[in-house]
């Protein structure tokens, strides 16, 4: 029933010049189907794909699925292991093929963004601490902790959340009217 729920969402989608996006963990997921293997390789004109060196033995499979040529597989494991770091900030790479193009990217994302999705236990420790010292909302905490971080000159936030949860208080590095410890 789903698979063929899957196949009909992208077909309209096509007919009507919109895209169905897709994110998976494991090629399994979406190639363990033929119908969801048709219906999502068949009808996707955009590949993204993060770091895949721990596929790199079976590789070969996953090149043939997604209709990989020989140039985007040597791109595809350049990803995130060129040493082309000096002097930028943080940022991750993604390959992306669309149509016949392709090439890798890197992606920076905003401290804000990543703080409101990250997993890492420590950084949501530390994030606990700053809302309920400064008792304020999640949105202020995120704001505060990212002007601290950035203060701190710490490039990485796990880091920079070690450095809080050790201390077992807000670091106020900013002066934004705040009392400092």
């Amino acid at each position: 029933m789903i698979r063929r729920w899957v196949l009909s969402l992208h077909k309209t989608a096509r007919k009507f010049w919109a895209s169905v996006g897709v994110v998976t963990q494991e090629i399994q997921d979406i190639i363990g189907s033929p119908i969801v293997k048709e219906a999502i390789i068949n009808n996707s004109d955009v590949v993204m794909l993060l770091d895949q060196s721990k596929f790199r033995e079976r590789f070969d499979e996953i090149k043939a699925i997604l209709g990989l040529t020989d140039v985007d597989c040597k791109k595809i494991f350049t990803v995130n292991r060129l040493d082309n770091k000096e002097g930028r900030s943080f940022f991750r790479e993604v390959f992306i093929r669309r149509g016949s193009t392709s090439g890798v990217y890197g992606v920076e994302e905003p401290h804000e963004c990543y703080m409101t999705y990250t997993t890492e236990r420590a950084e949501k420790e530390a994030l606990k601490l700053y809302k309920h010292e400064l008792k304020c909302r999640h949105q202020e905490a995120i704001e505060r902790y990212c002007r601290d971080w950035d203060a701190s000159g710490i490039g990485k936030s796990l880091a920079f959340a070690q450095k809080v949860n050790e201390a077992g208080h807000v670091l106020n590095l900013t002066d934004d009217g705040a009392t400092r410890r």
